[in-house]
């Protein structure tokens, strides 16, 4: 039932994507375009193949990068929803700043966090992290908006604690705008990843994509973009399989309560 829905989902796109691959490959050939200009399918492909091992040992370390900048957004990003929803006067003075550091250009912010951490990795994770935990706050915060006001009234006549009434009405009914956020911030997290890496790094798909580009290996760039896309695609589908997953559990917990 389950892979027969998937299906029905995924092949209109699928057969979209391989006919614009048809249409390129056709007018590479038609048009004689030079493959330093813009490279066939078919011959990102064969150097994607040729280039495995390097390609796989930059993906890596971009990946262990996205994962670790990624959990500690999400961190970041509950940490301050929780605090602007639960401390009176927090939100209006700190939520314009929220949205303020959000407007800063990370290409312009990035070097800056280099010049006072250096050129390590902790830089990086702070520029995943900021991109990141925004999207989360912001959507936590709105749902926390969304409680059920029947309900919220109904426990406080019965006496529950601020707490009581936060994990057991509050956040349940904030679990949808949550992981809205975080399908966001998935494919944020990848791109932060990927622009730490362009600017200082000596491994990563950013770099990787940075040195081939200097040297107009076009193919080997479209091979840096497939593998960006691909993992945008990879943590934002786990992110919705893990959400149909909680939400599953929270209505039959919901059930038998």
């Amino acid at each position: 039932m389950i892979s027969s829905k998937w299906f029905k989902a995924a092949w209109p796109p699928i057969m979209v994507v391989f006919l614009l691959l048809v249409v390129w490959q056709l007018a590479v050939v038609i048009f004689n375009i030079e493959l330093w200009i813009l490279p066939d399918p078919i011959s990102i492909i064969q150097e994607g193949i040729h280039n495995f091992r390097s390609l796989w040992m930059h993906t890596v370390a971009t990946i262990k990068l996205t994962l670790i900048g990624f959990a500690i957004g999400i961190v970041i990003g509950v940490g301050v929803a929780w605090l602007l929803h639960l401390i009176p006067g927090f939100k209006k003075g700190f939520y314009p700043i929220l949205v303020l550091t959000q407007n800063i250009p990370m290409i312009a912010l990035a070097p800056l966090l280099m010049i006072w951490f250096g050129f390590g990795v902790l830089p990086k994770i702070i520029v995943i992290s900021i991109v990141v935990f925004f999207p989360i706050a912001v959507a936590l915060m709105d749902g926390f908006l969304q409680t059920d006001q029947v309900m919220l009234n109904y426990m406080k006549m019965i006496g529950a604690t601020r707490l009581q009434i936060f994990r057991k009405l509050e956040l349940p009914h904030a679990l949808p705008s949550f992981f809205s956020g975080l399908k966001i911030s998935a494919t944020y997290a990848v791109s932060g990843a990927m622009i730490s890496e362009w600017l200082s790094s000596d491994k990563g798909i950013g770099y990787y994509m940075k040195q081939q580009k200097a040297g107009f290996k076009t193919d080997r760039v479209f091979d840096s973009i497939f593998i960006i896309v691909l993992l945008s695609i990879i943590l934002f589908y786990s992110i919705v399989i893990l959400e149909s997953i909680v939400i599953r559990w929270k209505s039959r917990s919901h059930k038998w309560n």
